[in-house]
C-alpha cells in the first residue's frame, strides 16, 4: 500500500487560550502555529506527495496550504469531511479548565469508547469514520500512483490519535496514551496483512528517506537494518 503521513494542524488561537474549538468556524493558526506549519512543510518538501488531503476546517486547510506551497509538484488537494474534528456538542467553545470539572471528563480519559459528548458525537463514531476515510484515501492513492506513493492527511489531534490507535492495534480506551502535538508528523503504512507505524508525533528531523516510499514485506526478525538513505 501507499504511505500515509498524518499531520496535525499548527497551533491555533483556541489552543493558545485553552478553549475546545471543536468545529467552530473562524479558528485559525496563530503566529506560532504558522511557524510550526511552515517547519512541517519544509520537512515534507523533500518528499514528493501524491496528495494532501485536509479536514474542511480552516486551521487544517491553512496547514495543508503551507505543505502544498512547498511541494515541487502539484499534489491533488481534496477536502475530506470525515477527517473533521470530533463533534464535541455542548462542550464546544468551553475552556478545558471548566470541562475538567465535568463528570464526563474522567470517562474521556479512562474509557473514551463509552463517551458520547452531550449534543454531539461519540468517540467510537469519530474513530470509525476517520479510519475508514484514511484507508479509503490510501487505497485510492495506491491505485492511481502505485505502492511507493506517499501522501499526507491534515487533521486534528483526537482524529489522528484514534487513527494511530487503530493502526497500532490498540483499543480506543488506550488512545490517550498517544501524544500528537501541533503540526506533528506521524507515518503509517497499511500493508496487506496489517498496518505498520513508522513514526508518531515527530516535529523535527529529515524525512527525505520517504521520497521513494517504504518498502513492503514482512517485519524483519530482530528489527532489520532500517531504511536506506536516498
Amino acid at each position: 500500500m501507499a504511505t500515509a503521513i498524518l499531520v496535525r494542524h499548527g497551533r491555533t488561537t483556541a489552543n493558545a487560550t485553552g478553549l475546545l474549538a471543536g468545529r467552530a468556524a473562524g479558528v485559525s493558526l496563530d503566529e506560532v502555529g504558522r511557524d510550526q506549519a511552515v517547519l512541517t512543510a519544509e520537512r515534507l518538501a523533500a518528499v514528493p506527495l501524491a496528495a494532501v488531503v485536509s479536514s474542511p476546517l480552516e486551521r487544517c486547510q491553512q496547514t495543508a496550504q503551507h505543505i502544498l506551497d512547498r511541494q515541487a509538484g502539484a499534489p491533488s488537494a481534496p477536502v475530506e469531511s470525515d477527517l473533521i474534528e470530533c463533534d464535541y456538542g455542548d462542550w464546544q467553545g468551553r475552556s478545558l479548565t471548566d470541562l475538567a470539572g465535568e463528570d464526563l471528563w474522567s470517562l474521556v480519559q479512562s474509557q473514551p469508547s463509552a463517551v458520547v459528548f452531550p449534543g454531539g458525537e461519540s468517540m467510537a463514531a469519530m474513530q470509525a469514520r476517520s479510519v475508514v476515510a484514511i484507508r479509503r484515501h490510501d487505497a485510492a492513492v495506491e491505485a492511481e500512483h502505485g505502492p511507493e506513493a506517499v501522501w499526507a492527511a491534515v487533521s486534528h489531534g483526537d482524529i489522528i490519535k484514534s487513527i494511530l490507535a487503530d493502526a497500532l492495534g490498540m483499543h480506543l480506551d488506550l488512545f490517550q496514551r498517544i501524544s500528537v502535538g501541533p503540526a506533528s508528523v506521524s507515518i503509517v503504512r497499511y500493508g496487506t496483512g496489517r498496518p505498520s507505524v513508522h513514526a508518531t508525533n515527530t516535529d523535527g528531523g529529515d524525512l527525505s528517506w520517504l521520497s521513494k516510499g517504504i518498502q513492503s514485506g514482512d517485519a524483519p526478525v530482530g528489527g532489520g537494518a532500517g531504511n536506506k538513505p536516498h
